[in-house]
């Protein structure tokens, strides 16, 4: 996948851009009972003629399609003709047409991406985006915060780690799926939105009102820990990563390090071509991954030559949250025995997908378009990277600001740099599940 996002726009699309669509979904309602009858309703006489198909509809759509499409241009008039509420929304038909297209072939990672949606995922790639500057967890039952960034909205009110979203603007969000509750917390800068968390220690809802801002975001930043451990945390792989990530690097490395902790937990990911830059910075040759194809076919990714730190020890801290371009980082170094990983399984998302934006910024269709495999080949989707060392960190931990797990990637390092253990087997990790 290119950094710059490719516009190819398939031929069913094309027919949904250029004509609109009706939206599918579920339909709920009851069997035709012997008396003809249907409940509750004016009964449509037998035989009953569809709506005409107009000469415009009909020359809009390809002509290997056109008998296909008969019963949705069918199913469009009778919206158009029948329902109650008039006028029609054709845009809102148009968007949700699209939506049931992506979502029937059963790809959670395939999907129709709303204007406003497209416009923030791509600026948060770039470094930036409206919102209350919260890093989040997405498999909770909850939209649940698990830090607010420095100096953000949602630090200035006093959100904290754990702190799970249950109302937004008045909206129960139970059972709602926690990218959609996300979707609804992010919005322009200057606009206020109002939220009611659960926190663990109290017995009623904590209500905060919060003016959203433009947030800025380093992808990446470092420091020198004690003992001579340099820290790097890279929190997704977007348009200013690699450079951002060569500059840390330049610093850290000038002050003589013994060793590398580089920081995966809850990043998502990002472009494919920056996964392979970043890797690049810490493995001197050989192959970064394989996509593969639908038909079979594979494309391979091999190292740059822009290696920065080849023969320091490495060890990488992943979690639940670590996605995507973090589980290609983090699997390449891991089959090339360059860094030992701490933390819990990684969350499995050996899939690529393209974002291709439709016309008249109507959004994006994000689409899977192969499989990916680390050097070794391994398949990760659904399965995710094993850490070599297993430490959890609980929600207990976050609220008493505790980090076992960077406590146990250091002890990790350290031993290596003692020689006390081989990478190839590391000591007993804190918090190891009995078997």
């Amino acid at each position: 996948m290119d950094k710059t996002i490719k516009t190819i726009i398939g031929i069913f699309v094309s027919i949904i851009l250029l004509s609109g669509t009706f939206a599918g979904g579920f339909i709920v309602g009851h069997l035709m009972p012997s008396s003809g009858q249907l409940p509750f309703s004016n009964a449509i006489p037998a035989p009953y003629t569809p709506p005409t198909v107009t000469t415009d509809q009909q020359a809009s759509t390809p002509s290997e399609l056109q008998t296909l499409f008969v019963p949705f241009w069918e199913a469009w008039n009778i919206v158009h003709e029948q329902y109650v509420e008039q006028p029609i929304d054709d845009i809102a038909l148009m968007r949700g047409a699209i939506r049931g297209m992506m979502d029937t072939l059963g790809d959670e990672q395939t999907f129709y991406m709303e204007p406003t949606v497209y416009d923030n995922a791509a600026s948060q790639l770039e470094g930036e985006y409206d919102g209350i500057g919260a890093y989040v967890d997405l498999d909770s039952d909850y939209l649940t915060i698990v830090s607010p960034i420095a100096g953000s909205p949602a630090e200035a009110v006093g959100l904290k780690p754990g702190d799970k979203i249950v109302i937004i603007d008045g909206e129960d969000m139970t059972g709602v799926n926690p990218e959609q509750a996300r979707q609804k917390v992010i919005g322009p800068a200057g606009t206020v939105v109002k939220i009611s968390v659960a926190r663990e220690g109290e017995s009623q809802l904590m209500e905060f009102t919060i003016t959203r801002a433009r947030i800025n975001i380093a992808s990446v930043t470092g420091k020198l820990l004690k003992n001579d451990i340099a820290y790097v945390d890279i929190n997704t792989f977007g348009d200013k990563t690699t450079d951002e990530l060569h500059t840390t690097l330049d610093e850290l490395l000038a002050q003589n390090p013994k060793g590398i902790i580089i920081d995966l937990r809850f990043n998502p990911g990002g472009y494919l071509t920056t996964a392979v830059e970043v890797t690049s910075e810490f493995v001197e040759d050989g192959v970064i991954l394989y996509e593969q194809y639908g038909d079979g076919t594979r494309d391979s990714y091999s190292a740059l030559d822009n290696v920065q730190a080849t023969d320091l020890p490495i060890v990488v801290l992943i979690n639940e949250g670590s996605a995507s371009a973090s589980e290609i980082l983090a699997g390449a170094l891991q089959d090339y025995d360059r860094a030992t990983l701490v933390g819990v399984q990684s969350y499995g998302k050996g899939s690529v997908q393209q974002w291709m934006p439709l016309s008249n910024n109507q959004g994006a269709a994000r689409v899977t378009i192969a499989k990916w495999l680390t050097p070794k080949e391994r398949a990760i989707d659904h399965v995710g990277l094993t850490p070599d060392v297993y430490v959890t960190i609980s929600e207990e931990d976050y609220l008493a600001e505790r980090d076992p797990q960077l406590d146990a990637a250091i002890e990790t390092l350290r031993a290596i740099l003692n020689g006390t253990a081989p990478p190839t087997s590391m000591p007993t990790p804190l918090n190891t599940p009995i078997p």
